[in-house]
């Protein structure tokens, strides 16, 4: 049976016209690289005799290499497969250990973070990303990463086959290929209904965007013709199409941003006035270009496009008495609508 070492290579087997020695030098070289990669970094250096024992461990206590080969392997290495670095300690005892890695700690850390937070990725592969990403560490580096993010306690994922959608998304926009999919959402008796009697829906995808911790799929309706988004935890049995398309020019940036709590609409200029202390909150959202004025010593006015949605109004009632709608008068009144029927439910 072959051996599996931490960096994916596999032990040699015997085979034909292979002399023993030449197999050993091939063991013995996997087995440095294996010993370099999870016990070494910037705070555990080797020595030439903790090497020989960290060898022994492998081949038995009997194995014995002679200090100027394993220099003479060390050196291979270094040149050739990866940095080895070289401390000389008290008298002229040197250590080596492998430090070039491609990500650091806090590099690491922030990808587990990313992966324990994203509610679309499931426990059990959100377990397995973080066991790959701590082999991208040393063993003494891994134990360092281990998870101190506080995460609100949200609702993680249950599907399966969410991941291998992404994947086949990712693969038909970078293509300009269209897709087939059928959407739905849950009941209240929490079961998954597909909306519109399991209609298929075709979609010229254009581009995956990751907002609010959920994948969203941003393409072009064909039936209507209309550019919409898709929560892909919501798309289930997704196709891609052999069919090609030719992609336009779409600023997915713009399209967010218009979509508040990604919901679609009309496009309709909007004049808000602003408390004074939100106005960072503001830059925030809809960045540093927007044309502001001065109203008051308290507030200020701007204007910006918006999607004219249900996303909008509760984005705007989230903020109570600090934002005031002055424009346009069509937004002013649905607002009216939606107050009053607040202020009933809790005044009857």
């Amino acid at each position: 049976m072959q051996k599996t070492f931490a960096n994916g290579m596999e032990e040699p087997s015997l085979g034909r016209g292979i002399g023993v020695a030449e197999v050993n030098i091939r063991r013995r070289l996997l087995a440095l690289i294996d010993i370099f990669v999870n016990e070494t970094d910037e705070d555990h250096q080797l020595s030439l005799q903790d090497i020989k024992e960290k060898l022994k461990l492998q081949f038995g206590p009997d194995y014995h290499v002679k200090d100027s080969v394993l220099r003479e392997d060390l050196d291979a290495i270094s040149q050739t497969l990866m940095s080895l670095t070289v401390n000389n300690g008290p008298h002229g005892k040197k250590y080596y250990s492998f430090q070039e890695r491609l990500f650091e700690r806090y590099e690491l850390r922030m990808l587990i973070d990313a992966v324990v937070s994203a509610r679309f990725i499931t426990k059990k592969d959100a377990k397995r990303l973080i066991s790959k990403i701590k082999k991208l560490a040393s063993r003494h580096e891994a134990k360092k990463l281990n998870q101190n993010l506080y995460v609100e306690d949200t609702v993680k994922s249950e599907s399966d086959t969410l991941k291998y959608d992404i994947d086949q998304l990712h693969n038909a926009i970078s293509e300009n290929k269209k897709v087939l999919f059928q959407y739905g959402t849950y009941d209240v008796n929490k079961k998954f209904v597909l909306h519109r009697d399991g209609e298929w829906y075709s979609v010229k995808p254009y581009s995956l965007i990751w907002y609010n911790d959920f994948y969203y799929l941003v393409g072009e309706y064909e039936k209507l013709g209309e550019v919409r988004h898709y929560r892909v935890d919501r798309m289930r049995r997704v196709t891609v199409k052999e069919e090609t398309f030719k992609r336009p020019t779409i600023n997915i940036g713009e399209y967010v941003k218009k979509s508040f709590q990604m919901f679609t609409g009309p496009e309709e200029w909007i004049e808000l006035q602003v408390s004074n202390h939100l106005f960072n909150v503001m830059l925030d959202r809809f960045g540093l270009d927007i044309n502001i004025t001065q109203k008051n010593d308290d507030s200020f006015v701007f204007k910006t496009k918006a999607a004219m949605s249900d996303g909008l109004i509760g984005w705007l009632l989230s903020w109570g008495s600090d934002v005031k709608v002055l424009a346009p008068d069509a937004l002013i009144e649905r607002l009216k609508e939606r107050t009053e029927k607040m202020y009933h439910l809790y005044h009857s």
